[in-house]
């Protein structure tokens, strides 16, 4: 990329970027937040979160002394669960180790629970100014179409020959807005789904894939092992004003997590009522749950299961609940 280009770049960028709030202000823990909700998850469906996690855990040290089930509330629905227990693990070595100034360095950052090479250089130009790049899947597939490379950018030596070009061409005044600029042209113009916007695009002169009607086989990418398929058999079970829910393993998939339980035989005389409350199908990363569940209204409230008897106010304030649920919550109270 010249000089030339990368002024185009970044005179787009500042005529197009969207206002996300987390822009407003560069500060660490916002752009470091951000960074994780972004990771895997739409921005639309991030921006609420963001603003409702931030009301929660204000700043470093708060987050650092979260309770664990309020911070599983916060981030209830925004999946990829680990993504919040490594950001109190972050946050707690911050504290601990660093004064709660979250490190400028990408060598510190990478050292925190959760950070990987694209987030610290995200933190590190953004917020500190550091000429260093961060590649994520949209800057992957901008490069791919510009340069017709066809490496796998599922590899890891694919994203870190890409950071090493961007290395050598990254503006020493302007590294945190370069590096939006790349990611905002990839999510919004050289786009992951559907046909690239490339009439728009600042950079299509340059761009050797369009140049070549390359851009729908570009980015390479490696196909995913299919997902294993678990089929469970759950229930709704109600007595009075009061639904059972159970807590998961420590560890795991959706680990600490409250859930619907597994099906069990409950003695006939014990259900008042019952009826087939529907299927569902959820797809994590690795592995889909065929879901069936049943409803059963009880005469007495059961014991044992490791179950958990809440009310719907409780559940709306205090437990999170998986979004592999929601066709079913409607159902519960």
């Amino acid at each position: 990329m010249t000089e030339k280009q990368t002024q185009e770049l970044l005179d787009w960028y500042d005529a197009n970027k969207r206002d996300l709030p987390w822009r407003h202000e560069p500060d660490a823990y916002h752009v470091w937040l951000s960074e994780i909700m972004l990771q895997q998850t739409r921005v639309e469906a991030v921006k609420g979160y963001y603003a409702r996690f931030l009301a929660a855990f204000p700043t470093v040290a708060d987050l650092a002394e979260a309770d664990d089930e309020r911070l599983l509330k916060a981030w209830e629905g925004l999946g990829y669960y680990s993504r919040v227990r490594n950001l109190k693990k972050a946050a707690q070595v911050i504290m601990h180790e660093h004064d709660g100034i979250i490190p400028a360095s990408p060598e510190q950052l990478l050292k925190l629970p959760g950070i990987g090479l694209y987030t610290a250089g995200a933190i590190a130009s953004i917020v500190y100014n550091l000429p260093v790049p961060a590649v994520d899947g949209n800057v992957l597939r901008l490069l791919a179409r510009l340069q017709a490379d066809h490496s796998d950018i599922a590899l890891d030596q694919t994203k870190r020959e890409f950071a090493a070009r961007l290395l050598r061409v990254i503006p020493q005044d302007r590294p945190g807005d370069f590096n939006q600029a790349l990611i905002e042209l990839g999510a919004c113009v050289c786009r992951p789904n559907g046909v690239p916007l490339c009439g728009i695009c600042p950079l299509q002169e340059n761009c050797i894939a369009r140049l070549h009607s390359l851009t729908a086989e570009l980015p390479v990418k490696s196909a995913k092992k299919p997902r294993k398929i678990a089929h469970r058999q759950l229930l709704i079970l109600r007595f009075e004003d009061k639904l059972a829910l159970r807590k998961r393993p420590s560890s795991g998939l959706l680990a600490g997590l409250w859930e619907l339980p597994e099906a069990f035989v409950i003695p006939s005389e014990l259900i008042l009522f019952e009826e087939h409350a529907g299927t569902a199908v959820h797809i994590f990363t690795h592995i889909e749950w065929h879901m069936m569940v049943r409803k059963i209204t009880l005469r007495e409230e059961l014991r044992g299961e490791c179950l958990v008897w809440i009310t719907q106010e409780e559940l709306e304030r205090d437990y999170a609940l998986p979004s592999a649920f929601a066709d079913f919550r409607k159902m519960m109270f």
